[in-house]
């Protein structure tokens, strides 16, 4: 199986000037983008924060903050606006963080994963059955 690696921007609506790029695996087993906790401050103040729980692939649970709200772009795809998950992360063998983009913000910006092309498609319909 191969991974999928996506170019996001984040950006924070109540101050334009304020954005990030990076880099997100996507992960389809996880539903929100899931950023560390140190790149919080470096978005500044948002409209809502409240703590949250996570639960882990190992089943772990660990405490983060779900920020809000937040424009997301994802490659070429449709800016959408929803919330920031923020935990601690810790640093890859690479000595990067690893933030993960998880199914609910591909559906919002009507994105689906090729998993033979290793790559992100776009979906035509946005899904109301």
């Amino acid at each position: 199986m191969g991974r999928v690696v996506a170019q996001v921007e984040l950006t924070n609506p109540m101050d334009a000037e304020i954005s990030i790029t990076f880099s997100a695996f996507v992960d389809t087993g996880a539903g929100a983008l899931v950023l560390p906790s140190s790149w919080k401050s470096r978005l500044g103040k948002f409209a809502n924060e409240e703590e949250v729980e996570f639960l882990l692939a190992n089943n772990d649970v660990m405490l983060g903050v779900a920020c809000g709200p937040v424009g997301i772009r994802i490659e070429g795809f449709r800016k959408i606006f929803n919330e920031a998950m923020f935990m601690d992360m810790e640093l890859g063998d690479n000595g990067e963080y690893q933030p993960l983009l998880g199914y609910v913000i591909l559906e919002q910006a009507q994105v689906a994963v090729d998993m033979l092309g290793h790559r992100l498609v776009p979906v035509k319909y946005i899904d109301c059955k």
